[in-house]
């Protein structure tokens, strides 16, 4: 893709109350209010991405917007932070809806469950009933991608793409292994290590730092990260994986089987967080479902260089699909 015709695709973003939290969300495309606009030309679907953890929704703004242009700038593609997972800078307005004002608030909403109830109360808040959905779930997202079809089967999801999904077996992996103790016995030691470090970095110093690394990485980035080094969102990252470690563990094969038709599972051939071997298993247990083995060797991060790869992908698959609408 042109890099100049990604700077011309409208990426909006919004800090919002979602569930009592600040949430950040990043709209790629002209749409940014579904329930109030009553035009012709109001969309019927809604593109909706569910990040990995840290659940920084900044870095898939360059995945979002291929998609947008591939599907034809016909549907937004939206991206949401997880809770706990992006601050508003002191001078962004923080935007409520009278839904989520007298909505309850969310039982452990920076843990497992609460991510999960998150997205769903972001849904319900924000996007029309009627409005057919498309999920992509990257990593972690396509567990919680799996629970919300489960928890709320009457959402009109058309199609849900679960990227490189951990979605069983997390601390069994190679990176799992590694991972567990650090997140599960450690992690306190990980806080105070963070704050002690980062709380007294000037932001300047934290923004450059940023910067610098998106360079090195190739990873252009209009929305500057720096939640990225904010010690108070790589808690909650860090509180987050712990839980995964410990709760995604054995394959929810019941809702797999209920949703099939309409669910892609897209593994890699080097990811240490989902290996082969659990492609494997679930390609014999449903042999009739689209799961695919990833054959352009791309890492778990795709985000970093593969966005392109990806999205070519997604929308090849949803051609028919959308053509229809």
């Amino acid at each position: 893709m042109d890099s100049e015709l990604k700077e011309e695709i409208p990426v909006h973003e919004e800090f919002i109350l979602c569930g009592g939290v600040e949430t950040q969300v990043l709209k790629c495309g002209p749409w940014t209010d579904l329930f109030n606009d009553q035009s012709v030309k109001r969309p019927k679907l809604l593109i909706f991405i569910i990040p990995g953890n840290p659940g920084f929704s900044a870095f898939y703004v360059p995945f979002a917007k291929a998609l947008y242009s591939l599907t034809n700038r016909r549907f937004p593609v939206w991206t949401i932070s997880h809770a706990g997972h992006a601050l508003a800078p002191k001078d962004k307005k923080i935007l409520t809806t009278s839904e989520d004002s007298n909505a309850q608030e969310i039982k452990d909403i920076y843990g497992l469950n609460g991510q999960i109830e998150h997205k769903l109360a972001f849904l319900r808040t924000h996007v029309p009933k009627d409005m057919k959905l498309v999920l992509i779930g990257h990593s972690i997202g396509s567990y919680f991608t799996l629970q919300m079809l489960k928890r709320v089967p009457e959402l009109l999801v058309l199609r849900a793409f679960l990227l490189f999904p951990t979605i069983e077996r997390m601390s069994e992996s190679p990176n799992g292994r590694i991972a567990t103790p650090l997140l599960c016995w450690f992690r306190y030691v990980l806080y105070v290590t963070g704050y002690l470090l980062l709380k007294p970095c000037p932001e300047k110093i934290k923004s450059l730092l940023i910067r610098r690394c998106l360079q090195l990485m190739n990873l252009e980035n209009e929305f500057s990260p720096l939640n990225v080094l904010e010690p108070f969102c790589l808690a909650n990252a860090a509180y987050l994986g712990g839980q995964e470690m410990m709760e995604v563990v054995k394959r929810d094969d019941e809702t797999i089987k209920e949703h099939l038709c309409k669910l892609t599972f897209y593994y890699g051939t080097i990811d240490p967080w989902c290996p082969k071997e659990y492609y494997e298993d679930i390609k014999k247990d449903f042999p009739e479902g689209d799961i695919r083995l990833c054959e352009k060797n791309i890492p778990h991060a795709f985000i970093i260089h593969f966005n392109q790869e990806v999205a070519n992908m997604i929308a090849d698959s949803l051609k028919d699909d959308l053509s229809k609408m």
